[in-house]
């Protein structure tokens, strides 16, 4: 099966579990999860893998185990690959449509720490504030989680303060929901999103590289 985006039923689908997240409504609409949302995310992994490997689909079941919130499914199916450098490429679809995005998410401790150090030297700083200007040129989202205030050892006025702050770094893209959803051209908007991440992902890999921590299941 090729990718041919996802059909309108998606978005009706997550608009209905918006509004009636219970195993009833899911049991009733099963059949359209599997056919307008997940046959063509497997449809788009097989087209990226050999580029970006498979994507990997997120379970649809919340764990409500520490929640106060208590609704079983999530409103919105997520799929992701890694490099073996540690950038992800991810890609998610709800009721409020479509997002693409790539980048270090969720890094470890010792590669934001590698990611401080490296926006603290003049060179490699500049350099990736460069990128991270490109990116924002082109209409695409940089940044990612952040601290409040100046990391430990690093002064609160540094001139890159901002980057420093980060606790991750992406370069990402959402779209409310358009007719192009339900066509081929859906692979082309996510995959231009991650190519968007090019640069960064080069300067993250040059300077931070993968963790050297045990790895972990970070992504649910």
């Amino acid at each position: 099966m090729s990718f041919r985006g996802w059909p309108a039923e998606a978005i009706t689908f997550y608009e209905g579990l918006e509004a009636d997240n219970s195993k009833t409504y899911w049991t009733a609409n099963k059949d359209v999860y599997e056919s307008a949302v997940v046959a063509p995310f497997r449809a788009l992994s097989d087209e990226v893998a050999d580029t970006f490997g498979p994507l990997r689909l997120f379970r649809p079941h919340r764990d409500v185990r520490f929640s106060k919130d208590k609704s079983p499914y999530k409103t919105g199916q997520g799929a992701v690959t890694e490099s073996e450098e540690g950038a992800i490429y991810y890609v998610a679809l709800s009721a409020a449509g479509l997002f693409a995005g790539s980048g270090f998410y969720r890094p470890a401790p010792d590669q934001i720490a590698r990611m401080r150090e490296a926006i603290d030297d003049d060179t490699a700083g500049k350099a990736l504030e460069r990128a991270v200007a490109t990116a924002r040129k082109a209409g695409y989202q940089c940044g990612g989680d952040a601290l409040k205030t100046a990391p430990k050892g690093y002064a609160k006025d540094h001139p890159r303060i901002e980057l420093l702050r980060l606790k991750g770094l992406t370069v990402g893209k959402e779209w409310s929901p358009a007719r192009w959803f339900e066509t081929a051209k859906a692979k082309d908007r996510i995959v231009a999103a991650w190519r968007a991440s090019d640069e960064i992902n080069a300067w993250l890999t040059k300077h931070v590289g993968p963790s050297t921590a045990p790895p972990d299941d970070r992504w649910g």
